[in-house]
This record gives C-alpha cells, structure tokens and sequence, in this order.
C-alpha cells in the first residue's frame, strides 16, 4: 500500500527532529531602536575606536563588529551606531550594528587592474596629497591620480608641499596651476609663522581631512605639528635613495586643538591604482569642458585625435584658459593608465 505523502516515520531523513523549543529560524534583525551614534576613529584588527557623547559628556569605546553586518566593512570616519556597554571603561566593549550612509567614500584599488577596491576613508571632506618638494623628489604621476580619487569621492583636493627650505616651489606650483588644485607650502625649519603652518591650519578649519602621501614626504611631521598630542611616529629618509620607512601604520582620525576640524592620517602609499574610476566621472569637474563632448564618438577616450573637445576648445567655448584646461583634463586621464615607478 503506498504511503500518503505526509505519512512518514521517523527514518525520514527530511524531517526536523520534535525538539522541545525549537523553532524556525527568523531573517528578521532587531531594529536596535536604542542604538547611540559614534565615529570610528581608529581600527585595529577587528576592534575599532569610536567617539561619542556630547562636548560635555564625550567618551571613548572600544567596540566590535556585530555578526549582522556580515562582511560589511567599517573604515575610519563612519558614522555608526553602537549597543551593549557604552560606558567606555576600560575593560567594556560594545557593538556596532549599523552603519550609516556614507557621505564621500575615499578607495582605491591595489593597481590599475584588479577589480577589488580598498576603502580607505569615510565621510571626509578634503583629500589633502602631502609631497615633498626634495627628499625625496616629488612624484607628479601618484599625485595627479590621488587627485583622481579625489574628484571621484566627491572631495576637495588640496596639495601640501613639505621641505621647502631644501627646494623653491615655484616650478612645482606652476606645473599644477592650470588644474586649479588649492597648495599650501610649508618648510621642515624656519621660526613659527614662517613655516605654512598657520595656512594648512586655515585649510584644514571646520573640515574633515584626510592626508596622503607616500613615505618620507613629511606628512606624520606635519600631523604632530598640527596635533601636538597624537605623537605619530617619524621616520628618517635615506640620503641615497630618497626613501623612507611607512612610521603610520594605521589610519587614526584627529581631532584639531579648539575642535575645529579633523585631519585623519593615513599609512604611507606606494601606489594608487584607479581601476574603480570611470574616465566620465573626472570629465564633470571640468564643467567648461563637458558640454563638448557631446559630440565624441561612442567609446571616445577624450585623448585621441578624433576627440571632439580639440574643435571645441579651438572654437573658443571653454574661455582664453581653455586650452591649458584641456590639458589638464588629459593629464589626468593619463595618469589611470598604469606606469612603472607608480
């Protein structure tokens, strides 16, 4: 006699066992309606620094990742939301179980060709490429795609040139003055008020910025001048080979003394592959020059001979710094194209 569908006997292996309390599993989360806000200021290996509270009550928390965000990654400047011990006692931790929107996103890839990209800053408002002007030279390829990146995250760029008491920065600033990148000079010696301090400080007031630069350029120098407090170490860069040793191994958010902005710095870089940008999202920062490329063949790289901003350009639509534009644009576009020494 053939047996009902439901009739089965405990053989089955198909059949959940009648365990006394048990119940289906729920994709529901908790909502953690009670959740308190907090920035991450610092990771270091799956435990992250956050700041919260109010002016009055502000307070530290080490905190971990909640299994509900799965692999979602937290960087330094999110916006969080925490539950569990808040106290930040020494020996408290609590979770984060949210993420907010991100406002700006600062990535990059390991190089021009892999596909995986590596956040590196969150919610930051001005990327500034620290470079120094000698010792070691100043590398214009890795700075024109950190500015790159810049444009991509929705940022503002601005440069920093360190050392110039060993090199004038009159013929590095001229290079970049057609892209129109804010700089800021400053010299490793020289009394106070003489050094570019006081005009990085009026940069960097009421923003959130993130510094980057390869290793040797000065940029940890710079951060404990600006932060008397955050002691980052300082490397020595070799006479011979202009290099020096990454001394910041972490990326750390900083307050400025008074309150008044944030710089976060950043382990030194090697390279920055930009194999996440598209050539479309560099062109809108170059409104004078966008509108001509309507009438680009599909696919056009904007730097061929059949590129139709040549003709716009010549036509006088882009103004008497057109041209000098153009090019900048295109140097650019350049700099995604991977070169060795990058």
């Amino acid at each position: 006699m053939a047996r009902s569908p439901r009739d089965y006997d405990e053989s089955d292996v198909r059949i959940r066992p009648n365990k006394r309390g048990s119940r289906p599993r729920s994709k529901d989360r908790p909502a953690h309606l009670d959740a308190v806000p907090g920035m991450v200021t610092a990771v270091d290996r799956g435990r992250y620094t956050v700041l919260m509270g109010t002016d009055d009550d502000e307070r530290v928390v080490l905190a971990m990742r909640a299994r509900e965000l799965g692999r979602k990654g937290i960087v330094v400047g999110d916006d969080v939301a925490l539950v569990g011990d808040v106290s930040g006692s020494p020996d408290a931790l609590a979770r984060i179980v949210r993420v907010e929107p991100r406002r700006t996103l600062l990535r990059r890839t390991a190089d021009d060709t892999d596909p995986v990209e590596r956040v590196i800053v969150a919610n930051a408002d001005q990327l500034v490429v620290v470079s120094a002007l000698a010792n070691p030279e100043p590398r214009p390829r890795l700075i024109d795609r950190c500015l790159v990146a810049a444009y991509d995250a929705g940022m503002s760029p601005l440069l920093a040139l360190t050392k110039a008491d060993l090199a004038d920065p009159g013929p590095f600033l001229s290079s970049y003055a057609p892209l129109e990148v804010p700089a800021v000079v400053t010299a490793t010696r020289g009394p106070a008020g003489t050094d570019g301090l006081d005009g990085l400080r009026d940069a960097l007031r009421g923003r959130v910025s993130v510094l980057v630069g390869h290793s040797g350029v000065g940029k940890s120098t710079l951060v404990n001048a600006l932060v008397p407090d955050a002691y980052r170490a300082t490397g020595v860069v070799n006479d011979v080979t202009g290099r020096g040793r990454h001394t910041s191994t972490s990326a750390v958010a900083l307050r400025l003394p008074g309150g008044d902005g944030w710089v976060i710095d950043t382990p030194g870089i090697r390279s920055f592959g930009l194999a996440h940008v598209e050539p479309e999202r560099i062109i809108t920062h170059f409104p004078d020059l966008e509108a001509g490329t309507d009438n680009c063949p599909r696919g056009c790289s904007h730097d061929e001979e059949e590129c139709a901003l040549d003709a716009w350009v010549a036509e006088g639509h882009a103004g008497p710094a057109g041209p000098s534009r153009l090019e900048s644009l295109r140097r650019l576009l350049r700099a995604r194209t991977p070169e060795k020494g990058d």
